[in-house]
């Protein structure tokens, strides 16, 4: 459920000065080389949706939340409640990076390369050497240095650092973390056998990661093929997802994956019962088929049971299910086979989605959301579900 500004594949490791690790009793907002700071990665998230909250790191690095914070999701200490409106959070700050877990927990990556989390912690998704202890506020990853990019899936976490190595913890039901046991973990440990990785993707249980030679690896659950190996069978170490190469962006969704090529053409996986491929049909694939009709696409968004997809000209489109809205075509209730147009909005840049409600931002630095909102997760001031998009308030 985040939304990136991602570019073409590079390899990031290049790009970035030495990390710094930061001694205890460090304030979150204060790198302890503040004047050799870290320079932001391509991989920058801006724009994040967890079950029914929702986080944006605004132009000036400043980090928001609006929606359910009942579990400590907005991570701005004890009695926080939900909010109908923006509200900021200035207990982490030179935020470069942001993830919004599937189960009421958050990352957040500093300019300095390290994790902060907060939220649920049932299996230790929180990575600070601890299970079922919450946290209202940002607590540090333990043990992880170097990091260029942060993804929240459903009780479990991924890090991939500047040497192309990946690092997970949390729940390990189905092998999601990738070490080749399916026991959990509350402090990170590496990926097996992954190295050069530039883009990592996860939401649910299983996950998803760009080598700089193009190809795209998977781990974890594979109930409906959503690994693309061809199997249903679930790995608990990185296997090659086929016939795929020259991949720039990547997403993981519930039971499906989605990737854009460098040509900009579509191709998805796993589950469609509910459109969620965009190819007219309701046929799953264990490996990936190409999306017809979609072309000049920059980044890919897929979630439950629907997706979504920005093309170069900003205009954004969407299909599957579409039960609370969250397409943003104006109805509800209703599944398409093939994308169509989000209403009334243009020149956006980036898009998150959650099962049942969509954000964007817009050219314009503005916010805009639309489907369910019993959480406030629209973040309009109310509670009423919407079926096109209205600009979040408070920001």
């Amino acid at each position: 459920m985040t939304m990136r500004k991602k570019g073409s594949i590079t390899l990031l490791t290049s790009m970035l000065l030495a990390m710094i690790i930061v001694p205890t009793g460090t304030a979150l907002g204060n790198p302890t080389n503040p004047t050799n700071p870290t320079n932001p990665p391509q991989l920058k998230t801006v724009l994040t949706t967890g079950w029914g909250h929702s986080l944006f790191l605004k132009a000036d690095d400043t980090l928001w939340a609006w929606g359910d914070a009942n579990f400590g999701q907005f991570g701005t200490g004890p009695g926080q409640n939900s909010s109908a409106v923006a509200v900021q959070n200035t207990l982490v700050q030179n935020i470069i990076d942001i993830s919004a877990g599937n189960e009421h927990h958050n990352l957040a990556l500093r300019s300095d390369g390290i994790v902060f989390a907060w939220g649920t912690n049932g299996a230790g998704q929180l990575g600070d050497g601890t299970t079922y202890i919450n946290r209202n506020d940002p607590v540090q990853v333990n043990n992880l240095t170097g990091v260029i990019d942060v993804e929240a899936g459903f009780y479990h976490s991924l890090a991939l650092k500047s040497d192309g190595t990946v690092w997970a913890w949390g729940s390990n039901s189905y092998g999601q973390l990738g070490d080749g046991t399916t026991t959990n973990r509350s402090t990170p440990v590496q990926v097996s056998g992954l190295s050069n990785i530039v883009s990592i993707s996860t939401k649910s249980y299983h996950s998803l990661a760009i080598k700089s030679d193009g190809t795209v690896w998977a781990w974890g659950y594979n109930s409906d093929g959503q690994l693309g190996d061809g199997t249903t069978t679930n790995r608990s170490t990185p296997v090659q997802v086929s016939g795929l190469s020259n991949v720039s962006n990547v997403s993981a969704g519930d039971t499906h994956s989605l990737t854009i090529k460098s040509d900009g053409t579509v191709w998805a996986w796993g589950n469609n019962t509910k459109g969620q491929f965009g190819d007219g049909t309701t046929t799953s694939h264990t490996t990936p088929v190409q999306i017809p009709g979609l072309s000049n696409v920059k980044v890919v968004e897929a979630d439950y049971q629907h997706s979504l997809a920005i093309k170069n000209d900003g205009t954004l489109w969407a299909w599957g299910y579409n039960d609370f809205g969250q397409l943003g075509d104006g109805t509800t209730g209703s599944t398409y086979l093939s994308p169509v147009q989000v209403a009334g909005i243009s020149g956006v840049t980036a898009v998150s989605s959650s099962a049942v409600f969509t954000v964007a931002q817009k050219s314009d630095g503005t916010v805009w959301a639309w489907g369910h909102n019993y959480w406030r997760e629209l973040g309009d001031g109310t509670r009423i579900n919407r079926y096109t998009p209205v600009q979040v308030t408070g920001l």
